[in-house]
């Protein structure tokens, strides 16, 4: 039977990930940096207790992230030892249009696409759109401001639990490097993200949009972090902020 090892198993992407694994009927171990019920203990940044983490592991379901610099030496530490392993897959998540859009962290998203491409482990990399919780804090980080600010862009918000069972999709398949792009079901206007959030808040702040200027701004305008077609998504921004 194979066994996933999911790196960040209680993190927002992890935990949904590892919970629809289960439900699939695999085996499961979690990997946090104190480990736990359910969980080994490791430290990606160092790499210590990695060679243990990954004993009899067949597939690494990678999903925890800093969001930060330290993000790259943790990619480079698992794979250097699932190549050690003989691991047979590593199923990681990024972000659509990371390649298209000049902003630093997007850059480090396209760096950790080609260190896993490069590490000589098979690989599924599936990028998928801003999830709602992006969205959220967007107008919940300012709070204390008596209008809220948006960019003139659009976005197509995706629930975090349908990415999670995606990558447990792609875990239990062959490695496919480069997975097709999934976003939500819905590509809306920062206006009319903001106009949900305010009915579901009772927010009565009115919102300022405004068109940044610059080249991160252009290709935003230009809908390069969306994904045309058919959604993959199905849960509604307005049912997501329903849900809470």
């Amino acid at each position: 039977m194979t066994k996933f090892l999911v790196t960040g198993s209680s993190g927002q992407v992890g935990k949904p990930a590892a919970e629809a694994l289960r439900a699939r009927g695999a085996e499961v171990v979690g990997l946090t940096r104190r480990g736990g019920p359910g969980a080994v203990a490791a430290d990606l940044v160092s790499g210590e207790g990695l060679d243990k983490a990954l004993a009899g592991v067949d597939t690494v379901v990678h999903l925890a992230s800093g969001n930060n610099k330290r993000d790259l030496p943790m990619l480079r530490n698992l794979t250097t030892a699932a190549a050690a392993a003989g691991i047979r897959h590593l199923v990681m998540v990024s972000i659509v249009g990371c390649d298209r859009v000049p902003l630093g962290f997007y850059r480090q998203k396209v760096e950790l696409e080609e260190i896993a491409l490069a590490s000589g482990v098979p690989v599924t990399i599936q990028r998928a759109t801003q999830f709602h919780s992006l969205v959220e804090q967007v107008f919940t980080a300012q709070k204390f401001l008596p209008v809220v600010f948006g960019p003139a862009w659009s976005f197509q918000p995706i629930a975090v639990e349908e990415v999670g069972a995606r990558m447990a999709e792609l875990a239990q398949g062959a490695p496919r490097g480069r997975a097709e792009d999934i976003g939500g079901p819905l590509q809306q206007t920062v206006r009319e993200l903001h106009a949900l959030w305010k009915r579901a808040t009772g927010s009565r702040r009115p919102g300022v949009i405004f068109r940044p200027p610059g080249k991160m701004s252009a290709a935003y305008a230009a809908g390069v972090h969306m994904v045309p077609g058919a959604a993959y998504g199905q849960q509604t921004f307005e049912q997501y902020l329903q849900s809470r």
